[in-house]
Formats: structure tokens, C-alpha cells, sequence
């Protein structure tokens, strides 16, 4: 096919045509996440995710999988709406709410690490963990979660830091930072050099 030709660019407006497609299709798959609130089985009966939980979402959980203890990633969120009716209605529901401040765009310290491995390990379960989105910061937990906990293998557990739950695992990308940090910890977790 001769470059400039007819097939040439016909060929060349197909494929833009698909990655766009693509783009469309990713971010619709994004965006359906965040509607339907990224909620998602961690362990059944343990461990549970979520983008930031309504009062009335967080009821349900509750009364459907039986949450014990909310573990709120996104930290001590003063007078703001969320954070109020989220501890308003956790603390109505009868359940642990257990703040952890941290940002899905900074590595967290290893001894961060350790003290949300300590909470994981010893709240109440089930838990269920969330963030703003719950595809970076919940992520990060979930894989700790089964790393620290449950002792799965490493590729399992890094599955938790994936598109499939809205984390976009690119060098590039702000969130990048959690697969940084788990990288960082895969050695004090017992996973062997890779």
C-alpha cells in the first residue's frame, strides 16, 4: 500500500476510528464505575470496596453483607457533608468508623503502611474500605489487605491496582504513587524479588 494513497488513508481513518471507539468505550466503562459507586468483594465476608459511600448505600451494605467497620481512606473530613453524614450514619448503624488519612497521588511511608495493615488485621469484620473513587486508594488497601492478611500470591493481590476497578496503572499517572508504594512493600510482605 503506497503511503498517501486511498487505502492508505482509508486505512489510517479506521484506526483512528477504533482507538476512538476505544477512548469512548474505556471512559464509559469509568464513568459506570463511579454511578454504579465501585463497590466490589474483596474477600466475601471480610473484606469489601467502594467509591465514597451515601448514608443510605452504606445501610444497605450493612444490611446486606453485614459491614462491622467502615475504614474511610480519604481522612478526618471536618464539617464537610460526606464526612458527617457518613459518621452520622455509621455511628446510627451501630458500626466502627475508622479514619486513615491518605493521598492516592504521594507513596505512603512504610510505617503508614504498617499501621493500615494493623487496622485491616485487627477491625471488626467485614470492612468495608473506601476512598473518594475507590480505584487508587482502595486499591492500595484491598492488595494489602491480601498480601498482609490473607498471605495471597503477589499477582493476585495486585490485581486490586487495576482498570477493573477504575486505577489506571501508568508511571505517568498521579495514582501511580500506589503501585509505587506496593512495589516499595512487596519485600517486608515475604514476596520474593521479582
Amino acid at each position: 500500500m503506497k503511503k498517501g494513497g486511498v487505502r492508505y488513508r482509508l486505512a489510517w481513518r479506521a484506526l483512528s476510528a477504533m482507538s476512538g471507539a476505544a477512548a469512548i468505550a474505556v471512559g464509559l466503562f469509568l464513568a459506570s464505575l463511579q454511578w454504579f459507586g465501585n463497590f466490589h468483594t474483596v474477600v466475601a465476608g471480610e473484606l469489601y470496596r467502594s467509591a465514597q459511600v451515601t448514608p443510605d448505600e452504606l445501610s444497605a451494605y450493612v444490611a446486606t453483607y453485614g459491614i462491622r467497620t467502615v475504614i474511610n481512606l480519604r481522612g478526618d473530613g471536618g464539617a464537610t457533608k460526606w464526612y458527617v453524614e457518613e459518621k452520622d450514619a455509621s455511628s446510627q448503624l451501630g458500626i466502627e468508623h475508622v479514619d486513615f488519612s491518605m493521598s492516592a497521588q504521594k507513596p505512603l511511608s512504610r510505617s503508614k503502611t504498617e499501621e493500615l495493615a494493623e487496622i485491616l488485621r485487627s477491625a471488626p469484620k467485614p470492612i468495608l474500605i473506601h476512598c473518594k473513587a475507590g480505584s487508587d486508594r482502595s486499591g492500595f488497601a484491598s492488595a494489602l489487605y491480601l498480601a498482609a492478611v490473607k498471605g495471597v500470591d503477589v499477582e493476585e493481590a495486585e490485581n486490586q491496582l487495576s482498570v477493573r476497578y477504575g486505577h489506571i496503572s501508568l508511571p505517568f499517572m498521579p495514582a501511580y504513587a500506589m503501585d509505587e508504594t506496593y512495589e516499595d512493600v512487596e519485600a517486608w510482605l515475604g514476596y520474593p524479588d521479582s
